[in-house]
């Protein structure tokens, strides 16, 4: 999934780009509304979050524009200004949400993962998570391979979500053990390993190239060859 975030803030912009990042998601980061506004018509992007207060044109003004644009995109507006008054404006320029800063990150991403999924269901899109001849359905929640279909635990399909949305990028068991089981790491217990080791067997096997890789010492990566 591709963001832009138009944002004044240096600290603000980096924290969440960081934590998009940390999800797997390609984040593009601009610092006043002009240069969003440039980007914004270079390219499309699956979700645009704006701070209303920005340089030269403010952040309710560049909803507008996106909105007069002919591309359908969701907007989230990030504000200091939780007035009732504020809000109305930004969502009478179009914008379909309204976070007040300071915010939790897990907040913006749950909203942003709304915010897609509405717009993809809107639209008929199906969601997917692609590499190779590997496709992960995330509406309908199946995994296949070369265009066969692969059945996976729940805990399996949990983990190569997460696999795939941080391709490219090692990942370690302490992050699995945090994102997927949602528990505190125990070096004691090799689980993880068990569960890559069950995925392997399933989607490494019997094909090529082989997707599923070991950083020794660092963790898990999934790439092409």
């Amino acid at each position: 999934m591709k963001i832009l975030l138009v944002e004044d803030e240096p600290p603000l912009a980096s924290f969440v780009k960081k934590g998009f990042a940390h999800e797997g998601y390609d984040l593009t980061v601009a610092y006043d509304g002009r240069t969003g506004w440039s980007l914004y018509e270079q390219q499309p992007y699956d979700l645009v979050i704006l701070d209303v207060n920005l340089p030269y044109v403010n952040g309710v003004e560049l909803c507008r524009r996106i909105r007069a644009h002919s591309r359908r995109v969701p907007v989230l507006l990030l504000t200091a200004l939780d007035s009732l008054d504020d809000k109305e404006a930004g969502f009478a320029a179009g914008a379909d949400d309204y976070l007040v800063k300071p915010f939790e990150f897990r907040e913006l991403l749950m909203r942003a993962r709304a915010l897609t999924q509405r717009y993809a269901a809107a639209s008929g899109e199906r969601r997917e998570l692609r590499m190779a001849d590997l496709v992960l359905d995330l509406d309908a929640k199946t995994v296949a391979r070369a265009g066969q279909r692969i059945a996976l635990t729940t805990r399996e399909y949990s983990l190569l979500e997460h696999l795939l949305r941080n391709r490219g990028r090692v990942v370690s068991r302490v992050d699995i053990a945090e994102r997927v089981w949602d528990l505190d790491f125990d070096t004691t217990t090799n689980v993880i390993d068990v569960y890559v080791s069950y995925l392997r067997k399933k989607l490494d096997r019997d094909f090529s190239p082989k997707l599923i890789h070991t950083v020794v010492g660092m963790g898990y990566v999934m790439r092409e060859g």
